[in-house]
């Protein structure tokens, strides 16, 4: 389970997130909603602790963040907005070095490595230097690289961006997968499509607040809108003005 208690984030004048709270829980997919610039990426860097909130907390399996690092990070598997791998090292090398950090023995990281390639078809780069890699395959890495260590919880920061059409139904089925196996599953986007499908509760995050957190049809209904999308416009229409 990932918590976020009354986070806030400012950037000298720019408050990026304004006492954000909600709970993304075992077993479910959470989705994180907003458009560009409101906040999403800021609200996930503070739950998975490479930005410091100016107020509030984040637990991971109710561990703070802050202040019990390394235990919550070993609950926590995250792919960030950019994937970062290191391009001079082969998919199997990123992998391992991220698995190595979090402790694994070098028995589990080859069975466990071995597993995740073959989840997500990457067998036939795996040795291939992660320079020259497409978007999809760049991703899978990253996302592998998150779930070497078998986490419990899963963060992902606009996963599906440049990702082709099957590179995103992979995507989806590996996500629905976690769900099954009681993981907590958390991402950010604003494709109003990926996240209707996906996600059992939605968090619609606008100026840095918390504009809206329920179930997709519970937002629909309340709205009185047919889409995600539309209830998605009505929630920030009927929050334009208010400070």
């Amino acid at each position: 389970m990932i918590q976020a208690m009354s986070l806030s984030k400012r950037f000298g004048s720019i408050e990026a997130a304004r006492d954000v709270s909600f709970v993304a829980r075992d077993g479910e997919i959470t989705g994180l909603l907003g458009a560009n610039g409101a906040g999403k990426s800021t609200c996930l860097r503070m739950l998975y602790g490479v930005l410091a909130p100016d107020k509030g907390r984040a637990c991971i399996d109710g561990i703070d963040i802050r202040g019990e690092t390394s235990q919550a990070r070993a609950h926590l598997g995250v792919l960030p907005h950019a994937a970062g791998l290191y391009n001079n090292l082969t998919a199997r090398e990123n992998i391992r070095y991220f698995g190595s950090l979090h402790g694994m023995t070098a028995q589990r990281l080859t069975a466990r490595t071995a597993e995740l390639s073959r989840a997500l078809a990457m067998d036939e780069f795996i040795e291939r230097r992660a320079k020259g890699f497409s978007q999809g395959q760049r991703i899978k890495v990253a996302l592998a690289r998150a779930l070497v260590h078998d986490p419990g919880n899963i963060v992902l920061d606009e996963p599906t961006n440049g990702l082709d059409v099957m590179a995103i139904r992979n995507l989806r089925e590996m996500l629905l997968a976690l769900k099954g196996q009681g993981r907590c599953v958390l991402f950010s986007s604003h494709v109003m499509q990926e996240v209707a499908a996906l996600c059992d509760r939605v968090v619609i995050i606008g100026r840095g607040r918390v504009l809206a957190d329920a179930t997709v049809q519970a937002i629909r209904e309340r709205s009185g809108a047919a889409t995600l999308e539309e209830a998605f416009l009505q929630v920030l229409g009927d929050t334009e003005g208010v400070a």
